[in-house]
């Protein structure tokens, strides 16, 4: 079967492909390459031994997305991932966000929805929920006024799944992941963000490597044990496998509504305090930091409830956050040697 990804060489996406190539899938990567790199490709070859089919489009273009499903029309799935990602960037450059998040995803629907079969995996995010009022969160926690430009291009783009479902042949599944952290044990494939990191734990890594001089922790006033946010920081090869899992789902027509929710995390919450220490511990390196204040668009505490996934989708976090971070600092030295 023909599975098509969206930011296919990207850090989720990269993971995504190998596990789906693992499981026999015929996979065909788009990406821009506007936060990834070719190279990404090899690093799959190397762990699966087939190189995915790669197509270097921007979705943002109309032309090139209708172009590209002309000629390939026995799609059996799309997982898409392909958005800026930045939650302090998007309250910076909006319009970036609003143009690139929710343009890409009309123009996919409007050319998958014309074929005979229209499955669609959205990567969706906690940040949907905002500033929850209850932890864990549950899938039917309300949805709050989003804190960034990022976070309302997911709900805004999970709106457009539930009205385009409703009147098309579109079955979605929307996975709200809440942080997805580390790299692929075999160290070929990882988060390599270009310039300055936007996220925690690759932060970290450069930080302890020395390419930066020090962390910034932002805001150390939270109303938490130690002060700092706290999120729940799931490991990339969990999450990648919970995409295969969706696109079974919808593939052998389990889903029970045309548009389904799960939540993907660990259900444990760890403050950047506790991930820097847990960092410290696996690598054996010290991680300077000094704190700051705090930054626009950030919530206090965000952890899943995960008993939705675990016992609808079948799927459960297996990585640690010990094991996650090892693998991170693992992929970190093998990029910089």
């Amino acid at each position: 079967m023909k599975i098509v990804v969206t930011g296919g060489l990207g850090f989720i996406g990269s993971h995504t492909v190998v596990e789906l190539q693992n499981e026999g899938f015929e996979v065909i990567a788009i990406d821009n390459l506007s936060n990834s790199s070719i190279e990404v490709l090899d690093g799959i070859e190397r762990i699966t031994g087939k190189k995915p089919l790669f197509e270097h489009i921007d979705l943002r273009e109309k032309a090139a997305v209708q172009d590209f499903f002309k000629k390939n029309n026995d799609i059996a799935g799309v997982i898409h991932f392909a958005a800026s990602k930045a939650v302090g960037e998007s309250v910076e450059n909006p319009l970036l966000y609003y143009e690139n998040n929710l343009n890409s995803l009309v123009y996919i629907l409007q050319e998958l929805t014309n074929l005979p079969t229209a499955n669609l995996i959205f990567s969706s995010s906690c940040t949907v929920y905002g500033q929850a009022e209850k932890m864990p969160i549950t899938e039917d926690a309300t949805i709050q006024p989003a804190m960034s430009p990022y976070g309302n291009t997911k709900q805004i783009g999970e709106e457009i799944i539930f009205d385009v479902a409703q009147v098309t042949n579109l079955n979605s599944v929307l996975l709200r992941y809440f942080n997805p952290i580390g790299a692929h044990p075999s160290a070929e494939i990882g988060e390599l963000p270009l310039g300055v990191p936007q996220n925690l734990v690759p932060f970290i890594t450069q930080t302890a490597f020395g390419l930066r001089k020090e962390l910034a922790v932002f805001g150390n006033d939270y109303p938490t044990n130690d002060g700092t946010c706290i999120r729940d920081y799931i490991h990339v090869v969990d999450l990648a496998k919970a995409h295969v899992i969706a696109l079974q789902r919808l593939l052998q027509k389990q889903n029970q509504e045309k548009v389904e929710i799960f939540n993907l995390g660990t259900g444990t919450g760890s403050s950047v305090l506790e991930v820097i220490t847990a960092f410290e511990k696996v690598s054996g390196r010290k991680v300077p930091y000094k704190v700051v204040p705090r930054r626009s668009g950030d919530v206090i505490t965000a952890y899943a409830n995960t008993d939705k996934a675990n016992n609808v989708l079948g799927w459960k976090a297996q990585f640690t956050l010990e094991d996650a971070l090892g693998s991170a600092w693992k992929w970190e030295q093998k990029v910089r040697s």
